[in-house]
């Protein structure tokens, strides 16, 4: 297996592993998303990793792909860059060809286990050749985001700590437990029902193996984001947590404020959601322990 331990994306979730905390991974669809995680990174210290869906490709070719790499390079803390819920084997391949990703969630959640588990290592092994880090969700996670396609349609699949062991045996280098997170609104905390034993179980058997992810946080707390980071979470991927005041904003503002201004304020109210976030999770003044 070639050898990942200088790949950025392992580097930022193994440091938060060891040191107990969680890093944010924003999902990103704008300019003003990427440019906020670096201001806010930076301002907190804080590493962070932007995450792009294979839409970003299709709308965009590859120029929000090379804004989104050139911001996590020049950062003056670690962040990297990770393709999130890549559906297809096209897509995965289209965005490891870019040399820009450093992680790639390999999402084969759609299909039932033996054929996931069969593409997964497949897919895994061309992703590794490339020097890129992978991700895999077994069980399956239920509902939807902008961007990737909804599964609420198929039945949600808990993960056990023994499928977490074959998607392990996939060679991926992250691993996204369904636990009862859902992807999409819960319409009230009162509805996010999270397994915290299982993914304790699952945190026993993954341990030294693979870095846990959390995917499914719309309408988290802070108090929700640190049991997970307690629990074992490294990286906990974000959406509306982070864009709602944004999309509020826009809503009231658009056409209404010159664009710049426009495009600044936006940007500062994601950076405001991400820094709180950081402080929620825990990777405000970290960064250092990740050598750039």
């Amino acid at each position: 297996m070639p050898d990942l331990s200088q790949n950025i994306s392992v580097r930022i979730l193994k440091a938060a592993e060891a040191g107990h905390y969680g890093v944010p991974g924003v999902v990103c669809y704008n300019l003003e998303a990427i440019i906020a995680c670096r201001k806010a990174a930076e301002a907190k210290k804080s590493p962070c990793q932007i995450l792009l869906f294979p839409w970003a490709q299709e709308y965009a070719w590859d120029h929000l792909v090379n804004l989104a790499s050139d911001v996590c390079r020049s950062a003056s803390v670690p962040m990297s860059l990770h393709l999130d819920h890549a559906q297809s084997a096209d897509a995965i391949r289209r965005a490891a060809q870019t040399g820009k990703f450093d992680s790639i969630m390999v999402d084969m959640s759609h299909y039932e286990k033996p054929e996931n588990l069969a593409r997964t290592a497949e897919l895994v092994r061309y992703c590794h050749d490339l020097g890129i880090a992978t991700e895999a969700e077994p069980g399956r996670i239920n509902g939807g985001e902008a961007g990737v396609q909804d599964t609420g349609d198929l039945e949600g699949i808990l993960t056990t700590p023994a499928e977490a062991l074959q998607f392990i045996d996939t060679g991926i280098d992250f691993l996204a437990p369904a636990i009862g997170n859902i992807h999409g609104p819960y319409h009230g905390v009162e509805n996010i029902k999270l397994d915290f034993p299982r993914l304790a179980a699952i945190r026993d058997a993954a341990r030294g193996k693979v870095t846990l992810v959390m995917h499914g946080t719309n309408e988290f707390t802070a108090d929700i984001f640190r049991q997970c980071v307690q629990v074992g979470m490294t990286r906990l991927n974000v959406n509306q947590v982070v864009l709602r005041n944004y999309e509020r904003y826009a809503a009231e503002n658009a056409g209404r404020t010159p664009l710049t201004d426009f495009m600044e304020q936006g940007t500062a109210l994601i950076q405001e959601r991400i820094e709180w976030m950081m402080d929620a999770v825990g990777s405000t003044g970290r960064a250092t322990d990740v050598k750039i």
